[in-house]
């Protein structure tokens, strides 16, 4: 499978941009006319559609279809929009470390995602063997998680999602299975240096341990300061940001803009509500969380939560904090591409494996 990705990389619009960071980081004396025409040339022989004008769909903004037409023609515009992708500064890192050991820099870009995917794949059957005690059933599970669609999407993209899912993935293995909160902390704030807004969920979650904090064996400073190292890291990437989220939303969602920052429209609060009323039920129907929650509702042993059994009760706050989390982010950003939302599907997935495996000693303890 981690051969097929390699060999079956999709070049989304967005890989150009994380190009141009790695040439400005290993080449920070290179003018952008270059970068720009480094990027294109090889972005071309890749793909020879590369800044076409897309007429296969509708625009969902104004400018929409034509705007990577631009970038591929403009190198001040292509300059702009690098600063669009500044915000992932870990992703961005490790993409000139490739860079710098001789990977070409399209290469670059998607080798953490591959690497990531198999990583994912450890970890998942790791958690299962010590959850489920049954190696074949654990490998069964592992296989058929590993063709989960959203997670295959994510491994075949020039993006941060399958890092992100993956460090995502390990703060929660070592939270709950290794009770290390240091560890989890650490792979926590790298989880936002690759995608800021999981600082969301991680806000959540710092609420959840602290509520059951005795369960966990967690002190009370631990989690404070594991939630103060959370919103330092989220802030110092929004200190260095130089794009306002009005600016970023206004681009996204209504009109596609030449020069985000040095001429952006004004931002529209009823647009901006319009949008987000307009895209509620699509975006959640296309989503994984309606069937999810389906799952989640079939499994939950609700006499259990009426009793206040606390096993229960952390389980079903987790996915109350999941929900609130891509909540919050929708109406930030008004989108839940499914390759983006791998890592609370995941979560979702093995808490509920885990609360299912584990309902008769809960039941043996309730008794």
């Amino acid at each position: 499978m981690s051969y097929f990705l390699y060999t079956h990389q999709y070049y989304n619009a967005d890989i150009e941009a994380y190009m141009g960071l790695v040439y400005k980081a290993n080449f920070p004396d290179m003018g952008i006319e270059e970068i720009h025409k480094k990027v294109y040339d090889e972005l071309k022989e890749k793909d020879p559609d590369i800044g076409k004008i897309s007429t296969e769909r509708k625009e969902e903004a104004i400018g929409d279809n034509s705007y990577y037409k631009n970038l591929s023609e403009n190198p001040k515009m292509y300059e702009e929009e690098l600063q669009l992708f500044t915000v992932k500064p870990l992703y961005n890192f490790i993409n000139s470390v490739f860079f710098k050991l001789g990977f070409k820099a399209s290469t670059s870009t998607f080798l953490i995602t591959i690497i990531s995917y198999v990583l994912i794949v450890v970890l998942i059957f790791s958690f299962l063997l010590k959850v489920l005690k049954n190696n074949y059933l654990a490998f069964a599970l592992t296989i058929l998680i590993s063709l989960f669609k959203p997670l295959l999407d994510a491994s075949r993209h020039a993006t941060p999602d399958g890092l992100s899912t993956l460090l995502l993935l390990l703060s929660f293995y070592y939270a709950v299975m290794k009770r290390n909160l240091f560890f989890a902390a650490i792979f926590g704030i790298l989880c936002i240096l690759t995608r800021p807004e999981y600082f969301i969920f991680y806000s959540f979650l710092s609420i959840l341990l602290y509520v059951f904090r005795t369960d966990f064996k967690f002190k009370t400073k631990e989690i404070v300061f594991s939630f103060i190292y959370f919103a330092l890291t989220f802030g110092i990437i929004q200190y260095f940001n130089q794009i306002p989220w009005s600016v970023l939303f206004m681009n996204q969602f209504t009109k596609v803009q030449l020069y985000p920052i040095s001429n952006p429209d004004s931002f529209n609060f009823h647009e901006y509500l319009a949008c987000v009323k307009g895209k509620l039920m699509f975006e959640f129907n296309t989503s994984y969380f309606p069937l999810l929650l389906i799952f989640i509702i079939i499994i939950l042993d609700y006499k259990l939560i009426m009793k206040r059994n606390k096993k229960s009760l952390i389980f079903l706050s987790l996915y109350i904090a999941v929900y609130l989390s891509v909540s919050l982010r929708f109406i930030m950003f008004p989108s839940l591409v499914n390759r983006m939302m791998v890592g609370f599907y995941l979560i979702i997935i093995l808490s509920l494996i885990a609360y299912q495996n584990s309902k008769k000693q809960i039941l043996a303890e309730t008794v």
